[in-house]
């Protein structure tokens, strides 16, 4: 490693350091008293579930109680079922004051058969300073206002200790009618459900209990529930936390002491079945954890995450790893480009473990494996997927000079190597062919034939002009109509292989629309003086790109690849070949086996198949050709949808150079490039995925909110995070490398977009399918209809509109304000957004020719007028 690397590295481990520690910086807060007044007391452990009669043993009950005495005062009971029932008598050992709690429902004959319990305990047990009958029975609608009055007005008659019920303090204020009913007032204060920031919890607190003494004067207050959850869903600024529990009881602790409070900390332990009920934060509102350990300090400063320094360690160390991964073999990446890679990797490091750590909180189920373990894989490969871009970005913008467009050679052609140019035909229209072969007849090179090669049309009227043309020029040339003949594109290559001239040492491709520049050979044949060289490639560029707004579209998406992402691999040697504008050296290819017939991208796997063998590739940006783009968005799917599935067959086949200890001459960096170049594609085909479940859930938390929930925000803040940052790249990129204006790359963002559904379909279809059909992008085909637009978006469209109505319906249906719920809302609405850019791609593909041309690049201009960084 250089010595600039390990300064950065230094640096970078340092700065996580510090950030992580003024992040966790301890924080003053009230020791708790002595002893509390009380705590809500709930005995069932574990998975146990009270509606199955899962209660706890007496002897469990009793080490919980002694645990309680050493911290609290009191306990409040909920429910006298099973060994519930014991929790009086086991408490008066401890010392403890007991008040005992009667659950009712909408079962009247339970009910009764509770209050009948209650009076036998009451009357055995000293310790029972009150009861509390019912518990928010108004709220959940168990029982009206004068039912439960009745109820508690009869108990009041039959039992000698003050009789009272729980509600929330919302529901005695618009009830108060209830308080006549009661000996005390037990209120529900719990700042959480409300959505008060922890900072301003106290003082809600402080202001409800001043409004229920006005309303109740001279009626005692008991606050039967007040505490903070320590995991689980933020609900407005309500923030769960260990931190944050912390936090607002030690608070709340010091004012109750102040204002003589009297009440019952929520709760004292963990209770894991209540997630069933409340949702994930149920389970975390005990002060002690499911193992009965404290979940957080009692006395001294507060600190947010107490174990941050191993965290802050781990994070240092994956950033730094990742740093080096991506510089290395780096080394024309200039300082800069440097600096803004480890600032990527330590706000990334930082960031991702951090964030993950808050899935570890949680107490685990099936189901919750299940869910974190797909969310923990989802943001591994979103953070791949950023560094990745990071990577591409620094290197496209802060390489040294001579990364971005090698010189061309330029020697005297005379004596100069025979070149065999190989044109593959099939059902294309003859003027249009007949066009390109008029260019290459007008090349201005010595030494060349053309091999014209039609394979499988039947339409005799579209190969017997390009015949005709040949045979009348047959020193230059040669025409074959082959029928049938497998293997498609390649297979036609192949068969003008072996009918190449002898004394041929290069071979060139063109496609049948592309007009050449007459000085395309002259220019780029002698960097075949080099032996390493074998594959000399120029971009693909269009001449019709002007025609209306869907090809400027596509012609804008197209120059980014020819423009950025080919001249940063062509700094490793990492070109992707595509088969037209490409030169190769014949002996080499006759080596390799020729062009594989299996795969339909033959081009871009031949490529892979050369560099394997050691040799090198040597890519210029400037353009010597120009073809024709997609004539609709049906046309332009179907090419992108070849693309992949083809670069999903390379990866399988060539998966053991890339990636196993199969031998072969691929640098690091080459293994890099070829993965991480079709990475992107790769991703799109998770993403459909991805979009199928996004919808399934929503709909899951729409029906039942109460059960099912969006995930983490910290889950949808790296999706969201990826999208910006690919969009910001985007238009830096475009702006100093492509030479593009605002409006081009808007044009290029949404022509890119709209294939992500096509690309998404292509790579599930390529894994899980050996072989694949060849699919043709037809040449002065029809643009479309409208209609026809949109049935070619048709499926796009439907998505959209389902992950759109899944992101109104999350809001609506969310209980509260919810961080959570808000960005799982935004991800849907950002995966929306290819779906409609399809949309308006194929509505644009049906628009009318335009009638002012737009500016294009001319033949032998580079594909981007690159401004260095």
């Amino acid at each position: 490693m250089s010595r600039i690397n390990i300064l950065i590295v230094a640096g970078l481990l340092a700065a996580i350091l510090a950030i992580a520690a003024a992040m966790n910086r301890p924080a003053r807060a009230p020791d708790w008293p002595a002893k509390v007044d009380g705590f809500a007391f709930s005995p069932i452990r574990g998975g146990a579930d009270p509606s199955r009669t899962d209660y706890p043993s007496i002897a469990e009950i009793g080490s919980d109680i002694a645990l309680i005495a050493k911290h609290g005062l009191s306990i409040r009971t909920y429910a006298l079922d099973g060994t519930l029932a014991a929790i009086p008598r086991i408490a008066t050992a401890y010392g403890l004051d007991v008040t005992a709690g009667v659950w009712l429902d909408k079962d009247r004959q339970t009910n009764a058969a509770q209050i009948a319990k209650l009076r036998q305990i009451v009357a055995r047990r000293h310790n029972i300073s009150r009861v509390i009958v019912g518990n928010e029975t108004v709220l959940r609608g168990d029982m009206s206002v004068p039912q439960l009055g009745m109820l508690l007005d009869k108990l009041r008659h039959e039992i000698d200790v003050p009789v009272g019920t729980a509600e929330p303090w919302n529901i005695w204020l618009s009830h108060p009618e209830l308080a006549r009913h009661v000996d005390f007032i037990a209120v529900h204060l719990l700042p959480y459900w409300e959505g008060i920031s922890v900072d301003h919890a106290v003082a809600f607190i402080d202001a409800r209990m001043q409004q229920l003494k006005k309303t109740f004067p001279g009626k005692p207050i008991v606050i039967g529930e007040v505490g903070w959850p320590s995991w689980g869903r933020a609900r407005g600024a309500a923030v769960p936390s260990k931190a944050n529990a912390a936090f607002f009881l030690r608070r709340f602790l010091k004012r109750a002491q102040q204002e003589h409070y009297s009440y019952f900390l929520m709760e004292a332990f963990d209770q894991p079945w209540k997630r069933t009920e409340e949702g994930e934060v149920g389970a975390y509102w005990g002060v002690f954890d499911a193992a009965r350990q404290p979940k957080y300090a009692f006395a001294g400063p507060v600190i947010r995450i107490p174990d941050w320094p191993a965290l802050a360690v781990l994070a240092g160390l994956l950033s730094a790893a990742a740093y080096c991964l991506l510089v290395m073999d780096g080394g024309r990446l200039r300082l800069p480009g440097r600096l803004f890679l480890a600032v990527t990797a330590a706000a990334l490091g930082l960031a991702g473990v951090f964030g993950l750590h808050g899935y570890l909180e949680q107490y685990w189920t099936p189901a919750s494996i299940l869910e974190t373990s797909v969310a923990l894989l989802g943001l591994i490969g979103i953070v791949v997927l950023l560094f990745v871009e990071a990577q591409e970005w620094a290197e496209a913008h802060w390489s040294a000079p001579g990364a971005h467009d090698p010189p061309v050679a330029r020697d005297d052609p005379s004596g100069a190597p025979k070149v065999s140019i190989h044109v593959p035909a099939y059902q294309e229209p003859p003027e249009m062919l007949l066009q390109t072969l008029r260019s290459l007849a007008a090349l201005d090179y010595p030494r060349y034939e053309v091999v014209v090669i039609d394979n499988n049309t039947r339409d005799e009227s579209l190969w017997r002009p390009v015949e005709a043309f040949c045979s009348a020029h047959p020193d230059l040339f040669r025409f074959y109509h082959v029928a049938p003949l497998a293997g498609h594109k390649a297979g036609a290559l192949n068969y003008a292989l072996e009918r190449t001239a002898a004394d041929a040492e290069i071979v060139a491709v063109v496609d049948s629309d592309y007009t050449v520049q007459e000085n395309w050979l002259r220019d780029l044949v002698p960097a075949f003086t080099d032996p390493t060289v074998a594959i000399v490639q120029a971009p693909q560029a269009y001449r019709d790109s002007a025609a209306n707004v869907f090809k400027t579209m596509c012609e804008n998406e197209y120059r980014g690849f020819f423009a950025i992402g080919m001249v940063t691999r062509n700094a490793h040697n990492a070109i992707i070949q595509h088969g037209t504008m490409t030169m190769v050296r014949k002996r080499v290819l006759t080596r390799v086996g020729g062009w594989g017939e299996w795969t339909v991208t033959e081009d871009a796997e031949l490529g892979l198949r050369i560099l394997e063998h050691g040799y090198r590739a040597v890519y210029t940006t400037r353009v010597y050709g120009r073809g024709l783009t997609p004539d609709n968005f049906q046309d332009y799917k179907t090419q992108r949808f070849r693309w992949a599935i083809g670069a999903v067959q390379v990866l399988k086949h060539h998966g053991k150079y890339l990636l196993g200890p199969r031998a072969s001459a691929l640098s690091f960096r080459q293994r890099f490039h070829f993965l991480t170049g079709w990475l992107g594609w790769l991703a799109d085909g998770c993403n459909l995925v991805f979009n199928l479940i996004a919808v399934l859930w929503s709909l899951l938390v729409i029906g039942a909110p109460s059960r099912f929930e969006p995930p983490l925000a910290t889950f949808s803040a790296f999706v969201i995070a990826l999208f910006c940052f690919k969009l910001i790249k985007m238009a830096a990129l475009y702006r100093t490398r492509v030479g593009a204006g605002v409006l081009e790359t808007a044009a290029a963002a949404l022509a890119g977009l709209a294939l992500v559904f096509s690309v998404g379909q292509a790579v599930i279809v390529g894994t899980f399918r050996r072989h694949a059909r060849f699919l043709r992008t037809p040449k002065l085909a029809r643009r479309h209809s409208l209609g026809g637009a949109l049935a070619a978006a048709r499926w796009e469209i439907l998505l959209a509109a389902a992950l759109l109505g899944c992101a109104a319906g999350v809001l609506w249906a969310a209980p509260y304000s919810n961080i959570d719920s808000k960005l799982w809302a935004a991800l849907l609405v950002i995966l929306a957004v290819p779906h409609l850019a399809a949309l308006i791609v194929s509505f644009a593909s049906a628009l009318p020719a335009q009638r002012r041309a737009a500016k294009k690049t001319r033949i032998g201009e580079p594909v981007g007028e690159a401004r260095r960084g």
